[in-house]
């Protein structure tokens, strides 16, 4: 595709939207992994493993990809690696880390929905650390309604209290935190160098030092088959394609034109969960529906406050 094309809503749109799917579909993809792997949720460092395994993938997957586009082998420059490996500790491993194992303990509905304060806690890092934009009114307001999505879809159903625990719900909440620190570190790293080659050697690195992580905790595969490792092919392609295709949109478009379509990321999220999960009741309830609503809304408000 040419600049011309990318820059049109014809193109944009579609490509932006298949994105946020391929993210969306992650989390019902990992869980169901771990039952074709036969990784229960009481052990994380199988679970680590398994992501080392895909991330590790990704990482190929993402410099081949980005090869291809600049029709040249894509390499690190002189200084690089610093930077990758800072984004490696930060984006890949600790942030994976503590998402794959909060995955394992709760549901991906709960966990889509969730997922999307890390659009929150990225505009307050940016803001009140990186100070590489300003936290205005309008920006604050839809971070509260986001988190009020949050706060909601934790609510016990029949107690009406918070259901929430340090490995499931707490655990997703430090890897947003972590990711939303990953993203102003991208922000400042790619005025340096190329995003795509940050993408995929941080995937590389990270990944490596994931499976050496959990292999050395004890971690396992237990039941490798032919389904199972192509889930965790299309776990790697995901990544490499929806980080690759993009970082080429944001190199043609404002950030906002395309960040502004992140608010779909929970509800692909959402609907696949329900579909591939069966979690239907928890998806289509009330309190998940609102609770999605307010997460959506918030991030919709939080990236056109850009426009």
């Amino acid at each position: 595709m040419n600049k011309t094309i990318l820059q049109k809503k014809s193109a944009v749109i579609p490509l932006a939207l298949f994105c946020c799917l391929l993210w969306g579909s992650a989390f019902p993809c990992i869980k169901i992994g771990y039952r074709l792997f036969a990784i229960p949720s009481e052990a994380p460092a199988s679970q680590i493993l398994f992501a080392g395994c895909r991330f590790t993938l990704s990482g190929i997957f993402t410099i081949l990809i980005g090869s291809l586009l600049n029709r040249s082998f894509l390499r690190p420059v002189h200084g690089s690696w610093k930077r990758i490996f800072a984004l490696s500790l930060t984006q890949t491993v600790l942030q994976y880390l503590l998402f794959y194992i909060g995955l394992a303990h709760t549901s991906g509905v709960k966990a889509s929905i969730m997922e999307g304060t890390s659009v929150f806690f990225a505009v307050l890092i940016s803001c009140l650390i990186f100070r590489q934009e300003k936290l205005t009114p309008k920006k604050l307001a839809a971070c509260l309604i986001g988190f009020a999505g949050v706060a909601l879809v934790n609510l016990s159903k029949e107690q009406m209290n918070f259901s929430f625990t340090l490995l499931g719900e707490g655990f997703l909440l430090l890897s947003n935190i972590a990711y939303a620190t990953s993203s102003a570190m991208i922000c400042k790293f790619s005025k340096q160098d190329d995003p795509v080659m940050l993408s995929g050697y941080q995937f590389l690195l990270g990944g490596g030092l994931m499976i050496l992580l959990g292999g050395a905790a004890g971690g396992r595969l237990p039941v490798v088959t032919p389904v199972g490792l192509l889930m965790l092919g299309y776990l790697a392609v995901l990544s490499a394609a929806a980080y690759s295709l993009w970082g080429i949109l944001l190199k043609y478009n404002p950030v906002s034109k395309i960040a502004v379509y992140s608010f779909t990321n929970p509800i692909f999220g959402v609907l696949l969960s329900a579909l591939l999960l069966q979690e239907h009741s928890q998806a289509f309830g009330i309190i998940g529906l609102a609770a999605l609503a307010l997460v959506c809304t918030g991030i919709f408000l939080t990236n056109r406050e850009a426009l």
